[in-house]
């Protein structure tokens, strides 16, 4: 049976759709390989537990938790520091006011360090001792700015502790800091009360639950949202957001 014009089009362009599907699904795993391959682990058995990550052309050890959230790197972090490093042109964080919420360990906030921002890290009060080991044992003597480590409970004196009047970032960093907690409205605050209009927010996301997918929309009403990378077999997607043109969005009850 002969095949009319539209039925020869239609299948030339799902063949078409499904190069392009396994095309994006072998860079997908290319990208991807790179990314783990920057991770290492310790030949030896020690009594810290840690492990070493290669960015910003400097070997980098992370100590962890396994008992906490926070206290462990996540696939988040590394996709984030991965582009962070191969598009430090596009995004030049020399000299640059950065910001990371939910640091956990800190990876992202000293590969921005190493990369020559001046970098805030921030978490939760029970974190901070680890964060801010991890953080000097990988930047100091090495960094352009010392960073630095201060306590953030979203959501919570956020005027008192970082005002609007004085706080300047260029860039607020968020890897994985959406999930399965009860904290989503005091999330959205902290982004809303930190973010200039000039701000850029790189936010690397995993998504788990509809929740995700939730938080995003209603992330949306407050900020312009661009995905600038896409990994489906992490899950993670790597978002770009800068506060509405509109100053006039109210979050949502």
């Amino acid at each position: 049976m002969d095949l009319t014009s539209s039925q020869h089009n239609y299948l030339q362009n799902e063949l078409v759709r499904e190069l392009e599907r396994q095309e994006g699904e072998k860079e997908d795993e290319q990208i991807v390989a790179e990314i783990m391959r920057r991770r290492f682990f310790p030949a030896l058995i020690t009594h810290e537990n840690w492990e070493g990550f290669h960015f910003a052309g400097h070997e980098i050890r992370i100590t962890e938790a396994t008992d906490c959230y926070g206290a462990v790197v996540w696939p988040s972090a590394l996709v984030l520091c991965y582009f962070l490093e191969t598009n430090s042109k596009q995004y030049n964080l020399v000299d640059k006011n950065v910001i990371e919420i939910g640091a956990g360990t800190g990876l992202v906030s000293i590969v921005a360090s190493l990369l020559g921002a001046l970098v805030t890290a921030t978490d939760l009060p029970e974190l901070l001792g680890n964060l801010q080991h991890n953080v000097l044992r990988n930047t100091k003597l090495k960094s352009k700015h010392q960073p630095c480590v201060k306590e953030l409970s979203w959501g919570i004196d956020l005027e008192k502790n970082f005002p609007r009047s004085s706080c300047h970032f260029d860039y607020i960093m968020a890897a994985d800091v959406v999930y399965h907690h009860p904290f989503l409205d005091e999330l959205l605050l902290t982004f809303d009360h930190l973010c200039k209009n000039d701000t850029v927010i790189l936010w690397a996301m995993k998504f788990r639950l509809e929740k995700e997918n939730k938080f995003v929309d209603r992330f949306q009403t407050l900020f312009d949202l661009e995905m600038i990378s896409n990994f489906p077999s992490l899950n993670i997607t790597l978002y770009k957001a800068m506060r509405k043109d509109s100053m006039k969005a109210n979050l949502p009850n």
